[in-house]
């Protein structure tokens, strides 16, 4: 038996054998260190992952992609990681199909046609580097979302979303997910009344739903340094108050209900779906 929530289920074969891999991967190695076995060094991108390297790094290539947690040894061959090519490779989709966000602007409140008009505002598969897919998720959120103005004490404009909270929301998806569930994507969907951001894989560890604004654990260690050390563009105009993707305090979660109930007066919700998926959903103002 497993807990899902409040309830005890069956372990199904499937979870049994994730289970194992996961036991055995944490003794060995984590997951997103694992070399990619049909990748080799000279399909990451020398730009993106000389990023990661400081004025006092002294190690060669391989030394430090070795030390970055870019690349692993795979039968005596030094190829890169999946944090290799999830971070400095141009499309990492060649190697994990789905590490990609399915981002979609719905017109109304359900994913269904209504009368004439179409159902999608806008749609896209945001692909690239993490850091990159972070970044254009965000301005797919900025574009799509609707702004609503209040003429009470002049006119005061008010977003549908707090993009803090949303650019905390899309860096924990991408740095969080797991990255082994080979079929399943992030899924970010912007409705009238709220937006949701589906996330692949349960929640690590011995943490809950509940537990999520007051613990700290990391899946992808590997994943979360490097973003830690990603700095976001001043020329991007996000206004999300970070000058990095990460900043590995375990702050993104409260920041996440804190903005998003200040802007709307309803907070956030996180559930897990099937115990396999994370789901977050951020509501909007009423009105907007």
């Amino acid at each position: 038996m497993h807990r899902v929530g409040d309830e005890k289920r069956e372990m199904s074969p499937d979870f049994l054998a994730r289970l194992f891999q996961q036991r055995r991967q944490a003794r060995i190695i984590r997951f997103d260190e694992q070399p990619v076995p049909n990748a080799v060094l000279g399909d990451l991108n020398e730009a993106l992952w000389l990023r990661f390297a400081t004025q006092r790094t002294r190690d060669s290539r391989d030394g430090l992609l070795r030390k970055l947690g870019m690349a692993n040894l795979n039968e005596e061959v030094l190829r890169p990681s999946v944090a290799g090519v999830l971070l400095a490779s141009d499309d990492p989709r060649q190697w994990l199909p789905n590490a990609f966000i399915q981002a979609v602007a719905y017109r109304g409140t359900d994913i269904r046609p209504a009368g004439e008009q179409a159902y999608q505002l806008d749609a896209a598969d945001i692909t690239g580097p993490l850091d990159q897919q972070v970044l254009y998720a965000c301005h797919f959120v900025s574009k799509n979302m609707r702004v609503a103005a209040s003429k009470k004490m002049g006119r005061e404009d008010t977003l549908q979303f707090d993009m803090t909270a949303v650019f905390e929301a899309i860096v924990n998806a991408v740095a969080h997910r797991d990255y082994a569930m080979q079929d399943a994507k992030i899924r970010l969907r912007i409705f009238a009344d709220r937006l949701e951001l589906y996330s692949p894989g349960a929640i690590p560890n011995t943490m809950t739903v509940d537990s999520l604004p007051y613990r700290q654990a990391a899946r992808n260690e590997a994943i979360t340094s490097l973003l830690a050390k990603c700095r976001v563009p001043d020329t991007e105009g996000l206004g999300v108050g970070r000058s990095t993707m990460m900043d590995k305090r375990g702050e993104g979660v409260s920041i996440i209900l804190h903005n998003s109930e200040q802007l709307s007066g309803r907070a956030p919700e996180y559930s897990l779906v099937d115990g396999s998926e994370l789901r977050l959903v951020i509501y909007a103002p009423d009105g907007n």
